[in-house]
């Protein structure tokens, strides 16, 4: 039997082992199928994330085309968050988003809601979990997806987080060991339904420095980690957006496995995590290429990542986050096909580059110079489902109220062309970002508000010079 007739069924043991970090026959795969489950089956997402019959009808119809060694069960970073207080916001094609903040006043852990996997969404997630491995079967690995610390303490206390590790720093330990708390009775209950790798989600990492990884974050996640280990399973620590400033500190956690998105340099990755001792996944791009590109666009990514992991074992091809909800079924299903077979691999990178010819000629960006209004262009995958994006874009838009002077605060998003076009016309360098008059300012990095305010103002400053002539002669 060759290669690819090995991948006509997909295999669990596979993909446990190059999580361990092994080498195998194969690179296993993992579509990581989250809302886009409701597209296949005719459903929006805030349908499909409340019914346990959509989500394994959906899993078993994402089996039987994608043939992946494992599937999330869901992608919903929120399941926590709901149950402790945090109001949400639905939306068709994304995961609900938090939009308000129950700690965001004071440290009132009291105040909050009991943490019970009885509660909320929680119950109809365990039995998606029980019923998928009795339908789907045991040859697919499945993981179960919690909200990683760093993310969960955003969503309890809002942004203030981020300047509570300056400002209270007595404070923040005790959220991050409760929010420990919460992840570890998810962990517990995901054993015991039956899951083969648990995996902490926290994109907020993207958005923090190593210091304050290492001080604040990493201790919360190694009791996850340690807990995920006494429960016999296999832990994954999955951060999307820019984390290239943090993928050494990653590395120097406890999980078994680091996964990441398209932002960050899969290379470099395949050197920390192996000299780490640690298996790694990754990254085919999400919009550009699984939901805007086609069969062969598919094709070359997967060859692309397969190539840039090398062939030193503990790699698992997988999308850079959860599927977009109307990513092209074929597009998985052509890498689906593409995985051990090494002689189709080999036609895929022998093929010459792509000849792209899209310059967004028709997508127009603002004159931003001779503009009256600073004008703030947030680029995101979309702020209504990642986490960051919504963050970033709270950001912008608080700190424009606080500015008060004349400002447009506008979101793009990727996963449409015109957010492509402005993605590419503002030179982006990673999302999301905030550009302030044509000028990338932060690249996934949420400032401060004082900081994001002279930003600002700097911008109106440069105006006044400009149509005054004294910018030139300067």
């Amino acid at each position: 039997m060759n290669l690819m007739e090995t991948h006509e069924m997909p295999d669990k043991t596979i993909l446990l082992k190059a999580i361990a970090g092994e080498k195998t026959e194969r690179p296993p795969w993992v579509p990581f199928v989250g809302v886009h489950g409701g597209a296949l089956i005719g459903v929006d997402a805030e349908t499909y994330l409340k019914s346990a019959d959509h989500i394994v009808d959906a899993l078993k119809i994402a089996a039987e085309r994608y043939k992946p060694d494992g599937l999330p069960i869901v992608f919903d970073l929120q399941l926590e968050a709901e149950i402790l207080g945090c109001e949400l916001s639905w939306a068709k094609e994304t995961p609900p988003s938090v939009i308000s903040h129950p700690l965001d006043d004071d440290y009132d852990f009291d105040g909050l809601p009991e943490f019970s996997i009885e509660k909320g969404r929680i119950p109809l997630v365990l039995d998606a979990i029980r019923r998928a491995k009795s339908e789907i079967g045991e040859d697919i690995a499945l993981y179960g997806l919690l909200t990683g610390p760093l993310t969960l303490a955003l969503h309890l206390r809002g942004d203030e987080v981020l300047m509570d590790m300056f400002d209270e720093e007595d404070k923040v330990p005790q959220l991050f060991n409760y929010c420990a708390e919460v992840a570890n009775k998810m962990v517990s209950a995901y054993s015991e339904a039956g899951i083969d790798v648990v995996a902490v989600v926290d994109p907020m990492i993207s958005q923090i420095g190593p210091g304050h990884f290492t001080d604040v974050v990493a201790p919360s996640l190694n009791k996850i980690f340690s807990h995920v280990r006494a429960k016999g399973a296999l832990s994954s620590l999955f951060v999307c957006g820019n984390a290239s400033r943090n993928l050494g500190a990653m590395c120097a956690t406890s999980c078994d496995n680091i996964s990441v998105d398209e932002n960050v340099d899969l290379v470099e990755l395949a050197k920390l995590a192996r000299d780490s001792g640690k298996s790694f996944g990754g990254n085919m791009q999400l919009t550009v290429v699984l939901l805007l590109g086609d069969v062969d666009d598919a094709k070359r990514d997967a060859v692309r990542c397969l190539d840039q992991a090398g062939d030193g074992g503990g790699f698992i091809l997988a999308p850079g986050c959860d599927l977009p909800y109307a990513v092209k079924p074929e597009n998985l299903e052509a890498v689906a096909a593409l995985i051990g077979d090494p002689y189709h691999i080999d036609i895929i990178r022998n093929l010459p580059a792509k000849d792209s010819n899209d310059n967004f000629d028709d997508i127009l960006i603002p004159d931003y110079v001779n503009s009256k209004a600073v004008i703030v262009d947030v680029v995101t995958l979309d702020s209504a489902g990642c986490a960051p994006c919504a963050y970033m874009m709270k950001a912008a838009q608080e700190a424009a109220n606080v500015y008060g002077q004349e400002i447009e605060v506008h979101e793009h998003k990727i996963t449409g062309r015109d957010g492509l076009g402005y993605m590419t016309k503002l030179g982006v360098t990673a999302i999301p970002s905030i550009s302030v008059d044509g000028k990338e300012t932060f690249a996934s990095f949420i400032p401060e508000r004082h900081v994001l305010v002279s930003a600002f103002a700097k911008a109106a400053d440069a105006k006044v010079l400009s149509s005054s002539g004294l910018g030139e002669a300067l």
